[in-house]
């Protein structure tokens, strides 16, 4: 069995897996939009221009596997309650990360050191989703 992060996005689920991508050293293993997958269960829900949204893709992340894609059968809201951490090995990986996805971002948790880390920032990006980066201890 492997748990399997899915974030789901309302439009913008290319820009957001470039952003990943680029933030956290990442690799694009799969990119399709509903056009190019003609799925007959969505055909009918599409409006026009959603043929370019993403259908499904796959985010590597050291490893790990992220699922995305944009929902078009459901409104998207952001979740505060959810969110994904990232953990990292140094307090300059942190800050690289956090550099490439802080535009437009809120801030919940601005970055610091904690009992747990010696760097974390909790936020929530652009793209209404919520995230941790964070180093696994505190020496370094």
């Amino acid at each position: 069995m492997k748990l399997v992060p899915t974030i789901n996005f309302g439009g913008n689920c290319r820009e957001a897996i470039y952003t990943y991508e680029r933030a956290f050293g990442g690799r694009i293993n799969c990119l399709i939009t509903y056009g190019e997958a003609d799925d007959p269960a969505y055909n009918p829900l599409l409006k026009e221009g959603q043929g370019e949204y993403i259908y499904h893709s796959e985010l590597l992340l050291g490893g790990e596997k992220i699922i995305m894609a944009d929902h078009i059968d459901i409104e998207f809201e952001t979740c505060y309650s959810n969110f994904l951490t990232v953990m990292m090995d140094t307090k300059e990986e942190v800050q690289r990360a956090y550099e490439a996805m802080k535009e437009g971002s809120k801030t919940i948790y601005p970055m610091e050191a904690t009992p747990y880390s010696s760097c974390r920032v909790v936020f929530v990006d652009r793209f209404g989703i919520r995230w941790g980066i964070m180093t696994e201890q505190t020496e370094r």
